[in-house]
């Protein structure tokens, strides 16, 4: 399931990352990486305030569709 379907507040492992080697390297600077808990914090037409490693990121809906839970 795509990281843009996860439930506001609920803590979820992220499970695989897809997309083209800059953008899993990008996403893997910003703390995305398998096997850590990412929680959504809000979502607001399909962008996504994510809670990861201690730190608020943003990130826009075709970035958070890459990440699987």
């Amino acid at each position: 399931m795509p990281l843009t379907f996860a439930p506001v507040g609920k803590p979820s492992v992220i499970r695989r990352i897809t997309g083209k080697d800059e953008v899993r390297q990008h996403l893997a600077e910003l703390g995305f990486v398998v096997g850590e808990e990412v929680t959504v914090v809000s979502s607001m037409g399909g962008n996504l305030i994510l809670n990861i490693k201690g730190s608020r990121i943003a990130l826009d809906a075709s970035m958070a569709q890459r990440i699987m839970l």
